[in-house]
């Protein structure tokens, strides 16, 4: 299923990995509030569109020297929202991660 409607690949690979990111920790921050609020059917959502992002910056040819932390993170979050968090992950070390991505998407623009 596709979540972001008018996004292709070919838009995606014009953002530099710092909005791609940055964008990735915006859809895990929506999931965790709603998640928090009780919301569990719109936490479902916004983590299948941070998946759907993820995705298209996996097969972003620029990330390839990236591909296991990206693949390793995608692995990580599926614990945390899908199965039983083994990695014991959590709201804080969410933030912590993809705080540094949005402050540089933040400063590129």
């Amino acid at each position: 299923m596709k979540f972001h409607k008018s996004l292709t690949l070919k838009t995606w690979e014009q953002k530099n990995l710092a909005k791609q990111m940055a964008n990735i920790g915006m859809e895990v921050e929506r999931a965790i509030a709603w998640k928090k609020k009780g919301n569990q059917e719109y936490s479902k959502l916004a983590f299948y569109r941070c998946l759907e992002l993820l995705d298209l910056t996996i097969a972003d040819k620029k990330n390839r020297i990236r591909l296991i932390e990206l693949v390793k993170l995608r692995e990580v979050l599926v614990d945390y929202f899908i199965y039983d968090n083994l990695y014991n992950f959590s709201e804080e070390s969410w933030s912590k991660y993809f705080y540094p991505f949005l402050y540089a998407a933040r400063k590129d623009t």
